[in-house]
């Protein structure tokens, strides 16, 4: 896969201000584990290679387990995710697909049960970053690893 073009480069004050907001959200609510599932499953459902390899490399960083990073796909049928994941999971699926009629009550109610107003706005915040994320370097082709030097992610074993 050759990458299309190089959207950093070609607009690069407006990836420096979503990057800056992107940033913000790790001094949010949201503890990083959670961040660390959203964007692993956004990326995974909207098939972003690019951040999907990033997240997860990430992850193991911050200690994830492999085990879990494999279950996130299906973490409905999972016993290792607690309630307060399982939320976050909900949330960033119904955010990512969007259904025609918007937000069901009983999804929002779940996951209002989780976490506070100030967490669910952080969380949404996050879900839209990792979301936009994905649109770029899927109409791209941002080529999966191709940052890892420059992120770090490189220590995570994960070649």
């Amino acid at each position: 896969m050759t990458q299309r073009l190089d959207y950093i480069q070609q607009s690069p004050d407006l990836f420096k201000k979503f990057l800056e907001f992107s940033n913000v959200l790790t001094k949010g609510a949201i503890e990083q584990p959670i961040r660390d599932l959203v964007s692993i499953r956004a990326s995974q459902m909207n098939g972003c290679g690019f951040c999907l390899d990033m997240h997860v490399k990430e992850a193991r960083l911050h200690g994830e387990r492999e085990l879990r990073l494999h279950h996130v796909a299906i973490w409905r049928e999972s016993t290792l995710f607690e309630p307060r994941e399982r939320a976050a999971l909900a949330w960033t699926e119904v955010l990512t697909a969007l259904p025609a009629h918007g937000v069901p009550d009983e999804i929002y109610e779940r996951v209002r049960a989780q976490f506070s107003e100030k967490e669910l706005s952080d969380l949404t915040f996050g879900v839209m970053a990792i979301n936009g994320w994905n649109r770029a370097n899927i109409a791209f082709k941002t080529v999966p690893g191709s940052a890892d030097k420059v992120f770090g992610l490189d220590k995570a074993g994960l070649a």
